[in-house]
C-alpha cells in the first residue's frame, strides 16, 4: 500500500472535504483521515444555511468564492442546493432601521427591502405584525445531513483515499502518525474543528478555542410554510458581523435585552431553515472547554415558541432534538496557520464554517489568508 500522497487532509468535516474536492480538481492525489467511520460532526449538525450576505465586509471576497464553490460542487456531486435566499422580517422600527442601513450599504444585488405584507406572505404567515423586511437573494441552502456524506462518497468513487476510524496522533513536515500507521504527503491540511487542542494545543490555547454547543430541533413543516424558507430574525441582526457593523446595531442590541431577555440570555440566534425533511429551528449558544451533553428543555421550548410565533405555528411537531457543537474563539473567526512549510491548520471558530467552506479551501490551497478576520 502506498502511504504517500500529494495532499493529506485530517478531518472529514466540510472544510476538509471542500479542500479535498478542490485539490482533486487540480489533479492532486488526495487522502482523507478521520477518526469516525463517516462525517458525523459539526457539518451535519447545523442549519445548512449558507448566509454569505450577513458576514463581515472583510470576508465578502471569500464568501463569493464559497458561493461559487457550493454551486459548482452541487452540480458536479449532485446534492441539493437551493438559491432561494434568506428572508428577514423586521418586527420593530430598530430592526427595520438596521435593514435599511444594510441595504444602503450593500446595494440591491445583496439586499432587497420588502414591504410588511410581502415579507409576511413570503414566510407563510400573512398575519405577522412585521413592520417590513428584507430578502438576501445570494444566500443558499443545502441539506446538512446530505452534503458531507455525498461529497465524501463522490470523492471516494473518484480515487480519493478515505482512511476511516483512524486517529492522528502527531504530524509535522509532511509526516503523519496515526493509530493505523504512518503516512506522508507533500502537503498536510489539518481541519480538526473543536478537537484542535488534541493536535495543536499551543494554537488552541493562543486563540482561546473552546466548544460552542447549540440547542436545535427538526420539526414537521406545516403546509402554509414555504418549503424554500430560510429565515433570520432580529437576533441574527445582532449576531452576524455584517449587520452588526451598521450604525443602529448597538441600539438594536439594547432593545433586544429589554424586549427578549430570555433569547438574549441563552445567546440565541433565532433561525429557521427548510430542508426536505422539515424545518430546522435553533439556536442557542453555550461555551465550555468540556461541555455537558444535556439539552435544556426550557431553552429548546423557548426557541420553538418564538419561531412558531413568527411562522404562525401554534403547536410544532418535533421530530428530533440535538445539541450541535463547533469550535469557537472570542478573538478570531478563522484560524489559518502554517506551523511548518508542509502543514496548514484550518479551523473556523465562529459557526460559519459551512457558509465559507469552499472559499476557505481556496485560501488553504493557494496559501492565502485574511488578516484581521
Amino acid at each position: 500500500m502506498d502511504n504517500s500522497s500529494d495532499l493529506l487532509v485530517i478531518g472529514s468535516g466540510i472544510i476538509g472535504l471542500a479542500t479535498a474536492y478542490r485539490a482533486h480538481q487540480q489533479g492532486q492525489t488526495v487522502r482523507v483521515i478521520d477518526s469516525n467511520d463517516r462525517p458525523v460532526g459539526a457539518s451535519i449538525q447545523n442549519f445548512g444555511h449558507a448566509c454569505f450576505t450577513g458576514q463581515d465586509d472583510l470576508i465578502q471576497p471569500v464568501a463569493e468564492r464559497a458561493r461559487s464553490g457550493w454551486l459548482e460542487a452541487a452540480r458536479e456531486v449532485g446534492f441539493w442546493a437551493a438559491e432561494s435566499g434568506t428572508h428577514l422580517p423586521a418586527m420593530t422600527e430598530l430592526e427595520h432601521q438596521v435593514l435599511r442601513e444594510f441595504a444602503e450599504h450593500r446595494g440591491p444585488e445583496q439586499v432587497r427591502l420588502l414591504a410588511r405584507d410581502d415579507v409576511a406572505g413570503r414566510i407563510g404567515h400573512p398575519g405577522l405584525p412585521a413592520i417590513g423586511g428584507a430578502h438576501l437573494p445570494l444566500d443558499l441552502r443545502v441539506n446538512p445531513r446530505e452534503v458531507a456524506p455525498a461529497v465524501a462518497r463522490w470523492l471516494s468513487a473518484r480515487g480519493v483515499d478515505f482512511v476511516w476510524e483512524t486517529r492522528v496522533t502527531a504530524l509535522a513536515d509532511g509526516s503523519v502518525q496515526t493509530s493505523r500507521g504512518d503516512y506522508t504527503a507533500r502537503q498536510v491540511v489539518a481541519c480538526p474543528g473543536d478537537q484542535l487542542g488534541q493536535l495543536f494545543p499551543e494554537v488552541a490555547a493562543r486563540h482561546g478555542v473552546r466548544v460552542c454547543t447549540l440547542v436545535m430541533s427538526l420539526i414537521e413543516r406545516p403546509a402554509a410554510v414555504p418549503a424554500d424558507l430560510a429565515l433570520l430574525t432580529g437576533t441574527s441582526l445582532a449576531r452576524y458581523d455584517g449587520f452588526g457593523a451598521m450604525p443602529s446595531s448597538g441600539a438594536l442590541r439594547r432593545e433586544l435585552v429589554e424586549r427578549e431577555p430570555d433569547l438574549v440570555g441563552c445567546i440565541a440566534n433565532l433561525m429557521v431553515t427548510g430542508i426536505p425533511d422539515g424545518l430546522l429551528i435553533g439556536d442557542s449558544h453555550a461555551y465550555a472547554h468540556s461541555p455537558e451533553p444535556f439539552i435544556d428543555e426550557d431553552v429548546a421550548r423557548l426557541l420553538l415558541d418564538r419561531a412558531g410565533a413568527i411562522l404562525g405555528i401554534e403547536t410544532p411537531v418535533v421530530r428530533q432534538r440535538w445539541l450541535g457543537r463547533y469550535a469557537d474563539s472570542a478573538s478570531t473567526n478563522l484560524i489559518l496557520e502554517r506551523p511548518d512549510d508542509r502543514t496548514t491548520v484550518a479551523v473556523v471558530t465562529s459557526g460559519i464554517g459551512m457558509t465559507l467552506s469552499f472559499g476557505i479551501a481556496d485560501l488553504i490551497l493557494s496559501g492565502e489568508s485574511v488578516p484581521g478576520f
